[in-house]
């Protein structure tokens, strides 16, 4: 999925410059409220959003940190987890719970340990590929509930959407959640106006993508753009790294085990070479790492 591409007008809301801008836009929460309303399908709208520490601190020396994408609060309480994942990550809903029941921990203990009136916790997760692959549609909202499917507990809530999922021509696009979802998908690919939909104009979509038009960006933004493209090339280069360091790791352990091998079946240094297809040093590495375990 190319998310960065010069030659467009538009950057992709789902890159990390374009999820910046406008999920986490924190001067202009316009298009953040009336997304949230649509992603929770709620009737009420969101007056005011705060955003709030998004960092998860390790609880102990061992224990599991983390970071949500967005973290704020509205002017009723409610809580909100936003995360994007882009790269397929089949146990996703359990980093949701993770930073789900984290959040409640807080919330707990800042209520000095008691469960009444705590507000409500939305933990958002948006994703390019498929997690649940028996579930036909593209949005769901899970809370608590029994094998009849009734109401038990709606403090935590639970909301995916799932991209690939997402099917609808531009004729049939009537809620601002299929709006929401439509321009996210193909934002990035309009250059011509005549490719605009009219729902573009709406003042929440219009205010988003006024962020994430390349020919309207000031100097500053302009940089801040270049410097995430950088962050983000060299990230990819790192990994890239680590993943080639790793192969190489694991192609010299496998030929270490030959050569353990073929010299306690008694073959020679140089057999023992030609067969891992490695130099005589390195089978003299072995023999001696062999000979120090032996002592």
């Amino acid at each position: 999925m190319d998310l960065y591409n010069d030659n467009e007008r538009f950057i992709s809301i789902l890159s990390d410059y374009g999820f910046k801008v406008t999920f986490g836009n924190e001067t202009d929460t316009r298009f953040l409220r009336r997304a949230l309303q649509a992603l929770m399908q709620s009737p009420v709208a969101i007056k005011t959003v705060e955003f709030i520490e998004s960092e998860i601190p390790g609880l102990t020396k061992d224990s599991r940190s983390g970071v949500y994408d967005i973290a704020c609060v509205d002017e009723a309480g409610n809580q909100f987890i936003v995360e994007m994942q882009l790269s397929k990550y089949p146990d996703f809903i359990q980093r949701m719970k993770f930073y789900s029941f984290y959040r409640l921990n807080t919330l707990v203990r800042k209520g000095k340990y008691k469960f009444e009136g705590l507000p409500k916790i939305y933990c958002i997760g948006i994703l390019a590929f498929n997690i649940f692959p028996r579930i036909a549609d593209y949005h769901n909202v899970a809370t608590l509930k029994n094998e009849k499917g009734e109401l038990i507990d709606d403090q935590t809530t639970f909301i995916t959407i799932e991209l690939a999922k997402f099917k609808k021509r531009l004729s049939s696009i009537q809620t601002d959640l299929d709006k929401l979802i439509y321009t996210m998908k193909t934002l990035h690919k309009a250059t011509k106006p005549k490719q605009f939909p009219q729902f573009w104009s709406e003042e929440w979509l219009e205010a988003a993508i006024k962020e994430l038009d390349t020919r309207a960006m000031t100097p500053e933004k302009r940089m801040a753009y270049e410097m995430t493209l950088s962050a983000n090339a060299l990230a990819i280069e790192n990994e890239n790294r680590k993943i080639q360091e790793a192969r190489e790791a694991e192609n010299l352990a496998v030929k270490a085990e030959t050569v353990k091998n073929a010299l306690q079946m008694g073959l020679t240094t140089d057999q023992s070479a030609k067969l891992a297809s490695v130099t005589l040093e390195f089978v003299e590495s072995v023999k001696q790492n062999l000979s120090s375990k032996e002592k």
